[in-house]
């Protein structure tokens, strides 16, 4: 496996190579981040991860100068999965200057749930993709994968929206939410957690699936209780000490609310949360 650090070094590494297999990462990997290496083994001709902190996405008071680096354990990771090229650039590297041309996704989807409560968080997310796929992909001919976890669902729709629109001809390849044995989603913020909070942090998931379950009960007649299930579930996740952002029932298609005929057919909802549990952010999701 070969770790580059300039685009022209990634450039050179890739170059016998007519199809990368992609994976963005923002490094402290986990076992969801090996699953979606996984994933790309199987596509392409060459198997390439990121790691880097993107500074875009992070809004002043989040944690951005906290955010694990943990470049020597992930690469370990990564070459045990079976990644070809790991690029890892510096922050002058991939930003030479201060990054004045951003990628602007729809309002629509955007600024609602993560994009409402974190304002510009998607522009900064479409800004680096899109600059990474510039510098995995500039030279590939043949078929170009990019794979990203579903825990993050909004976000993984957002990019395919940009792809499809910005006739980038990648094929994005969605990796299943990795959970552990009691449940809880995967990420690099639960590392944050406290051993009690790492107890607690379950039940974000059980919450969503209680959701879930009451919308698939209301059937037809959930667009009108909606709101009133939707707070129950604030409700109970707020008296456990929670500080919940949002738990929502939407379309798969657009992220938007549910109308009647949505209600009624399978396989057309997905359960979103995002909640804080003392200074730890989590978010996760259920299809249903």
């Amino acid at each position: 496996m070969k770790v580059v650090h300039t685009i022209a070094d990634l450039r050179a590494a890739l170059a016998p190579f007519s199809s990368p297999s992609f994976v963005p990462t923002m490094g402290n990997l986990h076992e969801g981040h090996l699953h979606l290496m996984s994933t790309a083994r199987g596509l392409g001709d060459v198997r390439v991860a990121s790691i880097f902190v993107n500074r875009l996405q992070f809004a002043p008071h989040e944690d951005f100068d906290t955010y694990p680096r943990t470049l020597e354990a992930d690469c370990a990771k990564l070459e045990a999965e079976g990644c070809d090229v790991v690029f890892a650039p510096s922050e002058k590297e991939l930003y030479p200057q201060k990054q004045g041309f951003l990628v602007q996704p729809p309002e629509s989807l955007a600024n609602i749930l993560e994009g409402h409560f974190r304002p510009g968080f998607f522009t900064g997310v479409c800004s680096v993709v899109s600059k990474l796929f510039n510098c995995v992909f500039a030279e590939a001919k043949g078929e170009r994968f990019a794979v990203f976890g579903k825990k993050d669902y909004q976000q993984q729709m957002v990019l395919r929206q940009m792809v499809h629109q910005l006739n980038m001809g990648i094929t994005i390849v969605g990796g299943e939410t990795q959970r552990t044995v009691d449940g809880l989603a995967l990420s690099s913020r639960n590392s944050y957690l406290s051993d009690d909070e790492r107890k607690e942090a379950l039940h974000l998931s059980l919450t969503l699936r209680d959701l879930a379950r009451d919308a698939l009960s209301a059937g037809g007649a959930l667009p009108g209780t909606l709101a009133g299930l939707e707070e129950r579930a604030m409700a109970a996740l707020t008296a456990r000490g929670w500080a919940p952002d949002y738990l929502t029932v939407r379309r798969r298609s657009d992220l938007q609310l549910p109308d009647a005929n949505d209600a009624i057919k399978p396989a057309s909802l997905v359960v979103l949360g995002a909640a804080r549990l003392g200074t730890t952010r989590l978010i996760d999701n259920m299809e249903i």
